[in-house]
Order: structure tokens, then C-alpha cells, then sequence
């Protein structure tokens, strides 16, 4: 069967976005002149064999491909999906396709992406049918969340950037039990550090 996980870049003080002087939050981003959580995406010399445009570093763009690579379909959280401006209609990977779960209507789904209404689970199922043998990714907070409540996830993928943002939006949810992991895999690479966990059941 596929596997379920989620991949994300976060801070080591586990926030995905930084305070701005006005009070607000600013996603992959913190005060000053704190490193965008993203900036690895771009700060290489080795372009991506799966996104257009990312050059990374070599041992950053390894990891990621491979990562990359497994993805047979997505699920977004609904701030995500909102965040992220809908991709323009489209997918955050090229070629799985995109499912969207939320508990109100989206009238700005496309025609090309999959509300889900009735929780992760149905997420869950439906996008591993359409991925077939590769894995179901999970993107946001609140979905990864949700499907660890609900012993739905496999693997936890951090990208750990070396900056402590001290505040903002944190990445994790309160959970109602604690949640293990056993670390598979730690890349180091310049600007970011590539953690992989199994979840342990």
C-alpha cells in the first residue's frame, strides 16, 4: 500500500512563518533579515529533474527529487491551499494531481482539482486511489494534524532551517496524545538540514 506523508520546511523552532514588525505573520518568512524558510529552493547550482526553475544544492536537490518522486497525488489544508493563491488552478507538483480538504465550500476549486468536505480520511482514501503505487503527500499543518490523529501517517519530512524565528505560525497542532518518530535519514546541505522520520505505531 502507499505510504502517507508530508514534507515541509519549517524553522528549528518549528514555525513556518515569522512575525512582521506590524503584528502579523509573513509565510516562510522572518524579521529582518532572517533567511526565507524557502531559500534553499532556489540558492544552488543543480537544477531540479522534477520542478521547473529550483536550483539547488546538490545534496538538497538529491534529496528532494527523491521526495519529489514519490508523490502519486497531494493533500492541502484549506489555509494552505489559500496561502499558496489555489496554484493558479493547478497542482504544487507537476504531475499528481491535487486534492483539497476543507469543511466549507470552494467555489474557486478548478476543474482540475478535488474538493474533500467530509475529513482526512476520505482525503486520504481518495487521493491513494489515484496515486496507485506511489505515495500520497500531506501539505499544511492542520491536515498533517489531523491524519497523525488519526494513525494515517507514515513518514514526517522536515527541511530544518538554522534560524529561530520566535514566533509567528507555528507548523505542528496540539494533538491529543503524543506522536514518536525514529529518524531515518539527516542530510545535511547548505542553508537547511533534511530530516526524514518513520512514524512509529
Amino acid at each position: 500500500m502507499s505510504k502517507v506523508f508530508s514534507a515541509h520546511a519549517v524553522s528549528v523552532d518549528g514555525y513556518i512563518s515569522g512575525r512582521t514588525p506590524d503584528g502579523g505573520e509573513e509565510f516562510g518568512r522572518g524579521l529582518g533579515d532572517a533567511p526565507m524558510l524557502f531559500d534553499w529552493y532556489m540558492d544552488g547550482d543543480t537544477p531540479s529533474r522534477l520542478f521547473d526553475g529550483f536550483k539547488l544544492s546538490e545534496p538538497s536537490a538529491r534529496f528532494f527529487d527523491t521526495a519529489a518522486a514519490r508523490v502519486g497525488a497531494t493533500i492541502s489544508g484549506r489555509t494552505t491551499y489559500e496561502h499558496s493563491g489555489h496554484w493558479g488552478g493547478g497542482a504544487p507538483h507537476p504531475t499528481a494531481p491535487l486534492f483539497v480538504l476543507s469543511h466549507r465550500p470552494a467555489p474557486e476549486i478548478s476543474e482540475t482539482q478535488t474538493l474533500i468536505t467530509t475529513g482526512v480520511e476520505d482525503a486520504i482514501a481518495a487521493a491513494r486511489k489515484v496515486a496507485g503505487d506511489k505515495d500520497v503527500a500531506l501539505m499544511g499543518g492542520g491536515v498533517l494534524t489531523s491524519a497523525l490523529a488519526a494513525g494515517l501517517v507514515d513518514e514526517v519530512i522536515l527541511h530544518q532551517v538554522p534560524v529561530l524565528l520566535g514566533g509567528g505560525h507555528n507548523f505542528f497542532r496540539e494533538l491529543p496524545e503524543h506522536v514518536r518518530l525514529r529518524l531515518l535519514e539527516a542530510v545535511p546541505a547548505p542553508g537547511v538540514i533534511h530530516l526524514r522520520y518513520e512514524v512509529v505505531r
